[in-house]
This record gives C-alpha cells, sequence and structure tokens, in this order.
C-alpha cells in the first residue's frame, strides 16, 4: 500500500523547474533571438492558446532557427487563428465518452482517468488544446464516483491516467491515487500517458520512483516523443530509471508536417528510444483540432514514409501508424484504412 509517508515537504527541483516555464513569447523571442516580425502573430496566438515550455526543452532548441523541429512544437502561428474546415474543438467526440466526472471509457478493457489539467509544456497539436478540464477533471475531492465506476465494472482490468499530463501531480496526490485504485481488485495494469519524462526529465526523482515502485498493479508509461533531438543525456537517465523499476516503457510520436515528416528522422527516433529502454508504440495521424491543421501530414504521404521505414528497420522498431476515430472500438491502423 502507498501511502504519503516520508515525503518531503520541501519543494522539489522538478516542481520550481514546472513553475518557472517560459510562457511569454516575447522572452522566447529573447531568449532564441527569433525573428522579431513573428512575435506579434505568436502573441496573437498565444492569447487564444498560452504558451509554455520547460527551460531545459527549450535549451535543446537551436538559436534563430523558426524551422527548428522542437519550437516547431511549442511555437505558437498565425496559422493556429485560422479557421480550417473538419478541424473542430473537440476532433474524439470525447464529451460523448465521459461516463462520469473524470472517465472517459471508450474501449473494452480499460478506461482513462483524466487527473489533472496541468501539462509541463503547451504543444500547438494537442488535441485537448480546448479540451473543458473544469467540467471533466476528477479532482482530489472528487475521486469517489471516478473511482466507485472503476470498481463497479469488473471488465475494467487496466486504468489510463491521462490529463494534462498525470505526473503534474505531486508525489502525494498520485501516491494517494495509486493507493485507492490497489482496492480495486479487477485492475492489473496502470498505464501513465506523459510528456513529462521527455520535457522535465528531472520529474523522475526518487520520490516518483518511490511511489511508483510500491503499487502492485503493473505499470506502463507511455512516453511522448517526436523527434530524437529531444531525447539528450538527462531524458535517457530518467528513462533508465523508470525502466529499472520494472515499468514497461512505450512511445508515442505524432506524425507532424516539419517536425518529423521524413524516414531518416523517424529512423533514428526509433534507434534513439530503444537505445533509452523505450519501444516505439504508435505513431498517430494528426487528430484534427483546431488551430492545428498546419501540422497536418496527408494519409498517403504517411503511408509512403511508413514504406520506407520499413526497410530501415527491424519490426520491433516500427511503430504502428494509426489514427484515432471516434466511435470505433479501438486505435484505427491506417493500412487498412485504403
Amino acid at each position: 500500500m502507498i501511502t504519503a509517508k516520508g515525503l518531503s515537504r520541501q519543494t522539489p527541483r522538478w516542481s520550481a523547474a514546472f513553475a518557472d516555464a517560459i510562457r511569454d513569447p516575447d522572452e522566447l523571442w529573447q531568449r532564441l533571438n527569433l525573428d522579431p516580425t513573428l512575435l506579434p502573430a505568436a502573441q496573437a496566438a498565444a492569447a487564444r492558446f498560452p504558451l509554455r515550455a520547460p527551460r531545459g526543452f527549450v535549451a535543446r532548441m537551436r538559436m534563430g532557427d523558426p524551422d527548428d523541429p522542437l519550437l516547431r512544437q511549442i511555437l505558437p502561428l498565425a496559422d493556429e487563428l485560422a479557421s480550417t474546415p473538419g478541424f473542430v474543438a473537440d476532433p474524439l467526440n470525447e464529451q460523448a465518452a465521459q461516463v462520469v466526472p473524470g472517465v472517459l471509457h471508450k474501449y473494452a478493457g480499460r478506461a482513462l482517468l483524466i487527473v489533472t489539467g496541468a501539462c509541463a509544456v503547451h504543444c500547438r497539436y494537442c488535441f485537448r488544446r480546448e479540451f473543458p478540464y473544469m467540467q471533466h477533471q476528477a479532482g482530489m475531492d472528487a475521486w469517489r464516483p471516478a473511482l466507485a465506476y472503476l470498481a463497479g465494472d469488473a471488465s475494467i482490468r487496466e486504468v489510463i491516467l491521462s490529463g494534462g499530463d498525470p505526473l503534474a501531480l505531486s508525489d502525494r496526490r498520485l501516491g494517494g491515487l495509486l493507493a485507492a485504485l490497489e482496492l480495486i481488485p479487477h485492475l492489473q495494469r496502470l498505464r501513465i500517458h506523459s510528456r513529462i519524462p521527455v520535457v522535465l526529465p528531472e520529474r523522475i526523482d526518487a520520490g516518483l520512483l518511490d511511489v511508483l515502485s510500491q503499487t502492485r498493479l503493473q505499470r506502463v508509461v507511455v512516453i511522448h516523443a517526436n523527434h530524437p533531438q529531444e531525447i539528450n543525456e538527462e531524458v535517457n537517465v530518467a528513462l533508465n530509471q523508470l525502466a529499472g523499476i520494472g515499468a514497461t516503457l512505450l512511445n508515442q510520436t505524432v506524425l507532424l508536417r516539419g517536425v518529423n515528416d521524413a524516414p531518416d528522422t523517424l529512423a533514428t527516433l526509433s534507434e534513439t528510444l530503444f537505445a533509452a529502454r523505450v519501444l516505439p508504440y504508435y505513431l498517430h495521424l494528426l487528430d484534427p483540432v483546431c488551430g492545428a491543421a498546419h501540422f497536418e501530414v496527408k494519409e498517403p504521404v504517411a503511408l509512403a514514409i511508413m514504406n520506407k521505414l520499413r526497410q530501415r528497420l527491424p519490426g520491433y522498431l516500427m511503430p504502428r501508424l494509426v489514427r484515432e476515430q471516434s466511435g470505433q472500438m479501438a486505435k484505427t491502423p491506417v493500412e487498412t484504412c485504403r
């Protein structure tokens, strides 16, 4: 059983770094020496969906290059303000999948728990960039309906923690949640979807590792890396520490125009991830959320990239190209959608 005993009351280093993220486009421009003519549009886009980027993540970006693949993922652009047919606020119709506050139940055998709306980084292509978190997330004072739902459906074997980013929770709050989940006898697996090990690797500290290592549930951590440049030495250490406590590590990538839409980039990403003890899992086509149309890679282009990637990689390093469609019982492999 996980308890909060022994957790330090001192502010952890990761928490300070989380709070100190860059949020002002002007500061980002100055730090990276970007073209000032792009700044007014960035400020307008950030007014609609705020900028947020950890300083350590920004430090991996190239100075003066608006096309840096890491910068493009967090850079507010005028393109976000354009209205594009088919790109909507709730592209996966998640509102319809909510069964009780904080629980989305779309797929057999597993349910998703939205534990927070907080993220360490605001990715401009995020499919939940317009998600009404205040209406959906179950706060620590309101876990009871969510836990009761999970306990009442014996077919649910896996609980998926999502957000926001579940690792934005403190060790105490995360430990308390896991302790409650452990009391549900039919739950077997805990899956955590998190961008934090990549963008804020200092979060993977002794306190978090202790919380995760104590649970009886099988642990799966699905990280989110889109480009090999994201995996530096600090990230490598964090991922190895997670693997060291017995967590299965998988990666999800979103196929993004101007970021990773090249076979060489994706092949290097798979190799880099495997060296860090992470298996490629999914390569997602972009979810059509409003403000992200400029990232879209069309399906024929994606299939051509995958065909070239197969020539470069062994099967176990090949991510599955998928799209998520509202109302479907699982992710849809794109190769079969012809």
